[in-house]
């Protein structure tokens, strides 16, 4: 059913969003402990604010009640921004964080490694490449357990 409701929700409803100016980074629906939640992580040039987390949710409030997409379940309806240090997971992702400070975490150690931390340089269906220490670093989707942006302040 969650996928379904994704899907409806990125068919509907984000449309709604992105006429508003924003960017739909994920729409993510899954049980938490406070029951079954719908989320949709929005982004914009310049960050998003708590203003722009309520202008969605009046924007897309109505909309949602009449699409009825958890066929009458009820469930909690939250705005957020996707937050400086969200995991990278697709080509959005990617091209948002291009060139950028990424940590690559690996499911288990190659060659001793299981670690990279480097500039993101490319990110294709198969691979993702970074460059370590001025030298390429090629990883296959099926080593990676996550990739996250190196917050510096």
């Amino acid at each position: 059913m969650a996928s379904k409701v994704v899907g409806l929700c990125n068919e509907k409803i984000c449309p709604i969003i992105e006429k508003l100016g924003y960017e739909v980074v994920e729409v993510e629906y899954q049980k938490k402990v406070d029951g079954m939640n719908l989320t949709f992580y929005i982004d914009k040039e310049n960050g998003v604010t708590v203003d722009d987390c309520e202008k969605v949710n009046d924007a897309i409030s109505d909309a949602l009640d009449e699409l009825d997409p958890t066929q009458g379940e009820p469930y909690l309806l939250n705005i957020s921004s996707p937050g400086l240090d969200r995991p990278i997971k697709n080509y959005k992702d990617f091209l948002r964080n291009k060139d950028k400070k990424v940590k690559v975490t690996l499911y288990k150690q190659i060659d001793g490694i299981k670690n990279y931390i480097g500039l993101l340089k490319d990110y294709t269906e198969n691979d993702v490449t970074v460059a370590v220490d001025d030298k390429l670093v090629v990883l296959k989707h099926s080593e990676i357990a996550q990739i996250s942006p190196v917050i510096e302040f």
